[in-house]
C-alpha cells in the first residue's frame, strides 16, 4: 500500500496491492478499496462495484498459476482511476451480448455502464491492464474555501457502554510472513 505526496502544492493519492487470483483476493480488493476510499473521503460507489468486477475478472479469467494480480487506484485532479493488471495478456476482455438465461458475462457491461471511461492496455508480456475512470465531485476543502470553512463533525456523544464490533485484518497464508515490512 502506497500513499505518496507529490510536488509542493499538490497531493497524489494512490493505493496499490498485489493479490492472489482467487475469490478471496477479489473480495479483499473490494473491501480494501472501500476502506481506502473512505479514508480519502471519496464516494464508495460506483468505484467499489467496478473494483469488484475487475478483480473478479482477474481472478477468474486472468488467472495464471503462481502469479498475482495488481490493483492500483489513484486520484489525479478530479479523476479516480482504477487499474487491475493480471498476467494473462493473451486473453483480452471484450463486451459481448448476453441473454436473460446467461449466468455470466455481464461484468464488463456493468463496468462500462458505471465508469465514465474504461479500456484495456496491453503491458509487457504476459500482462494486460483493464482500467476504468470516474469523474469525482468537487471536494470542498479548507485550502479552496474561506477561513473557518471545511468539514463539519457531529457533536461528541459519550460512549453507551457497548463496544463496536471490529474484524481483525486477514492473516497471511500459513508458513508465510509479510514481505517488505
Amino acid at each position: 500500500m502506497n500513499q505518496k505526496l507529490a510536488q509542493p502544492g499538490g497531493r497524489v493519492r494512490n493505493f496499490s496491492l498485489l493479490l492472489s487470483p482467487t475469490p478471496r483476493g477479489a473480495r479483499l480488493a473490494r473491501l480494501l478499496t472501500t476502506e481506502q476510499l473512505r479514508a480519502w473521503g471519496l464516494p464508495l460507489d460506483p468505484a467499489a462495484h467496478i473494483v469488484a468486477e475487475l478483480a473478479n475478472n482477474a481472478a477468474t479469467h486472468g488467472r495464471a498459476p503462481g502469479r498475482n494480480f495488481q490493483l492500483l487506484i489513484y486520484v489525479v485532479g478530479e479523476t479516480l482511476r482504477i487499474e487491475v493488471t493480471d498476467t494473462r495478456g493473451d486473453r483480452l476482455p471484450c463486451l459481448r451480448p448476453t441473454g436473460p438465461a446467461d449466468e455470466s458475462g455481464r461484468g464488463l457491461a456493468l463496468v462500462a455502464a458505471l465508469a465514465d471511461r474504461w479500456g484495456v492496455t496491453p503491458g509487457l508480456p504476459p500482462r494486460k491492464t483493464v482500467w476504468a475512470e470516474l469523474a469525482l465531485p468537487p471536494q470542498e476543502t479548507p485550502e479552496h474555501d474561506g477561513a473557518g470553512s471545511g468539514r463539519t463533525r457531529a457533536p461528541y456523544e459519550p460512549p453507551t457502554g457497548e463496544k463496536a464490533t471490529h474484524q481483525a485484518p486477514p492473516l497471511p497464508p500459513a508458513g508465510r510472513g509479510h514481505s517488505g515490512e
